[in-house]
This record gives C-alpha cells, structure tokens and sequence, in this order.
C-alpha cells in the first residue's frame, strides 16, 4: 500500500511527516475522558499488547547501621546542627519500629485467617460425615425393610401358590400408601 500523501502537496511525494496523518491533539478534561482515550488508542492496534505496570513493591525501610561513627552524646556544647540529625535518625527509627509493629500485626492475621479457614473446614467435614451416617443408616434401613417383604411375599408365595387377583391388589395398595406423601394436594 502506497504511503499517504498530503492533499496541499502536488509533488505525489509523501508528507515530511513520514505519511502519516496530523492528528488533532486532543485534551482530556475529566478521568472518564482520559481513560477513554487510552481505552480508543488501545483498540487502535488490538493484536499489540497492552502494557501491564508491575505492582509496586512494599515500602521497606532502610536497614539500622550496623556501626554507628558519630554517636550523639548528651554533652553541653552541642552545635546547634545536630539537633536536626538527631531528628532525622529518631524519625527513621520510629518508622522503623512502626513498620515492624505492621508486619508483625500482618503476619499475625494471616495466620489467624488460616487457623480459621481449617477450623471451618474440620467443622464443615464433621457436618458431611455426620449427615454421610445418617443417609447410610437411613439407607440401610429401607434396604432391610425392602428385604424383609421381599422374604415375607415369597413365604407367602410358598405358602399359597394360587393367590387370586384380589391379593395382588391389596399389596398394590399397601405400597401405594408406603409411598404416598405426607401432604394431600388439591384438596379444598
């Protein structure tokens, strides 16, 4: 594809700008009009990835010396200067201690929400395993249940092997009322 060109520029050359067009410059007013704006010059070029910041890292504070050259005595006669270095080095010692105090306060949450997430699901996996029983229990219950009249119906069987039509029936019946619900619907 040719480069454009200028429509004032007669020579069929392309502009000094390299081709490109001039683009209005254009001054975002508000936070929304900003963001729309990087939003439009992303979608510009969509197969171009997106710049991504790092996340900013924690703020450390410098570590204390190891050796101190000029320690500060409480002698009369001090210049009036290092007062203002005594200041400085008791300010950073105090920021100090105070970011250890967070970490610290941190560390101890974190480890508070952990203790608690396994508390809950120890608390969780007791509520299964108790209800797990009851289903078992309650299961093997309509199973022995279910074996019992399976024993029952075939000692009758023996018994009489010419059962009429109206026993059929009535054992129909007896299982259509074992399974009939507690509620009756439809009545008024």
């Amino acid at each position: 594809m040719a480069a454009k060109t200028d429509t004032k520029n007669t020579t069929g050359k392309p502009s000094k700008h390299g081709g490109k067009e001039s683009k209005k410059l254009i001054i975002a007013k508000t936070p929304a009009e900003e963001q729309r704006l990087k939003l439009e010059r992303l979608m510009r070029n969509p197969d171009k990835p997106a710049p991504i910041p790092e996340r900013p890292r924690d703020w450390n504070p410098r570590a204390p010396p190891e050796f101190v050259r000029d320690v500060m005595g409480s002698s009369a006669g001090a210049g009036s200067g290092e007062f203002h270095v005594y200041r400085h080095l008791r300010r950073r010692e105090y920021q100090r201690q105070d970011f250890l105090d967070k970490m610290s306060d941190k560390v101890k949450q974190d480890i508070d929400y952990l203790d608690k997430v396994e508390e809950n699901k120890k608390a969780a996996d007791d509520r299964t395993a108790k209800r797990r029983k009851k289903r078992d229990k309650l299961k093997m219950k309509k199973m022995s249940a279910k074996k019992a009249k399976e024993d029952s119906t075939k000692e009758g069987d023996e018994k009489s092997s010419s059962s009429s039509s109206d026993d059929d029936d009535d054992d129909k019946e007896a299982e259509d009322d074992a399974e009939a619900p507690s509620f009756v619907m439809g009545r008024k």
